[in-house]
């Protein structure tokens, strides 16, 4: 995501500019984004052309299959829609930073040949990162690592712990509480370019609270040689890029040759004429 209407007027210029610039505005605040959409829909290629034509060539796009292959065909006799998508974002070129196999709940441990059959179909000349939603695989990981080492993929971790520690005091947060998984805390990297997803408060002292244990992990990873990637959520995310900034400062105070994200264009604030 890289529009949302709270941010007009903060991290977006108010009124909205085309829609042909708004993620050039988001690249000046971070320099990745979650490819969400292209779960719901594969895009044309001259939206992924836009796309390219918005961000340098170091930005990083973690993209979704969409859903029709992962939870319509559940990896199962998928070729078509899998290559239709692969041609679509083919003009992002290096900035397809992972391809992202987002599984149902419903799929369990005893569909790891389906997924082992489907990574090895896949072309060699994207990097992929599977995440899995049925607790079963987080008490005995060593299966669904093995798998994943095959083919150099990464399992993304989605970090929900420090959102449901408590009882939910907003309405967005209300909303999340009943789709957000509980899942268990996984801190684990697989290959040189780990990714994690991480869902806060929406009072921003609680989420960065409970990202803390996330940066000597973080930093740790980058002392290995690592390129880790943080997506940073909360229920609203109103204040999402200027977090997602704060956790990289943290890290840096930690790391201190990690390069600084980029500077943001001036906005001008909201007024009211």
């Amino acid at each position: 995501m890289w529009t949302l209407k709270s941010w007009q007027g903060r991290f977006l210029p108010q009124p909205l500019p085309p829609a042909q610039e708004r993620l050039r505005y988001y690249s000046g605040w971070c320099d990745a984004v979650e490819g969400n959409t292209t779960f719901y829909a594969t895009p044309t290629r001259e939206t992924v052309t836009s796309w390219a034509q918005q961000t340098g060539p170091d930005f990083r796009f973690v993209l979704k299959l969409p859903r029709t292959i992962t939870h319509d065909h559940r990896l199962t006799g998928a070729e078509v829609p899998v290559r239709a998508f692969l041609d679509a974002i083919e003009p992002l070129g290096p900035r397809v930073h992972a391809l992202w196999v987002q599984l149902p709940g419903s799929f369990g441990p005893s569909d790891l040949p389906v997924l082992a059959g489907f990574l090895r179909r896949l072309p060699p000349t994207h990097r992929y990162a599977v995440e899995v939603r049925d607790p079963a695989f987080f008490t005995d990981p060593g299966p669904l690592e093995r798998v994943l080492a095959t083919v150099r993929a990464e399992w993304v971790p989605f970090d929900t712990t420090a959102f449901f520690s408590s009882l939910p005091v907003s309405e967005s947060e209300r909303e999340a509480w009943g789709k957000k998984p509980r899942m268990p805390l996984r801190d684990v990297a697989l290959t040189d370019q780990p990714i994690v997803r991480y869902l806060g408060r929406d009072d921003p002292a609680r989420t960065v609270e409970g990202w803390q244990p996330w940066l000597p992990v973080v930093a740790g990873w980058l002392r290995e040689g690592r390129t880790p990637t943080m997506f940073l959520h909360t229920p609203d995310n109103a204040d999402a890029p200027a977090l997602a900034r704060r956790f990289h400062d943290e890290v840096r105070a930690l790391v201190p040759d990690l390069d600084p994200l980029p500077s943001p264009e001036p906005v001008e604030p909201l007024t009211l004429f």
